[in-house]
């Protein structure tokens, strides 16, 4: 069962990609021998982990305010940054993709998606698909094998 990419993965260069993907096969080898404790404790980072939405997001509005800061207090000429920084986001909504995007992936900035494979893949480890139907828990066991191959 092939990932389908979402507008974060589309919009990285693939070697970036492929990082991504090793280091998140790498964690579910890992844990798959470590006690439910251990694993829940990773469950638990993950949801606190940023994506790449959340940290553009931030990203552009501290920018913007520091730039509308700047322009009240210093030169009016400071109104182009969150004018640019507005712009970027703006770009990265309705495409997918902005200026920032390739540094935040380098500096190892995931996507929901991404982030959500591996949440996904620790709770099949820990144990809380069983108990589901048969149908339900021959669909998990194909996606976690699908994450963890």
């Amino acid at each position: 069962m092939a990932t389908q990419k979402d507008r974060v993965q589309k919009n990285t260069p693939e070697s970036i990609n492929k990082e991504v993907e090793s280091k998140l096969r790498e964690s579910i080898r890992f844990y798959a021998t470590q006690t439910k404790e251990v694993i829940s404790a990773r469950i638990t980072g993950l949801e606190k982990e940023w994506n790449m939405d959340r940290v553009l997001i931030t990203n552009a509005s501290t920018l913007a305010g520091v730039g509308v800061l700047l322009a009240a207090t210093v030169h009016r000429r400071w109104l182009l940054l969150p004018g640019m920084v507005l712009s970027f986001l703006l770009q990265h909504g309705l495409q997918g993709w902005c200026p920032p995007l390739p540094l935040f992936r380098k500096l190892g900035v995931r996507s929901f998606k991404e982030i959500d494979r591996e949440r996904f893949a620790l709770k099949y480890l820990r144990g809380d698909f069983k108990g589901l139907s048969e149908a339900e828990s021959g669909y998990a066991d194909e996606l976690y094998n699908a994450i963890s191959k």
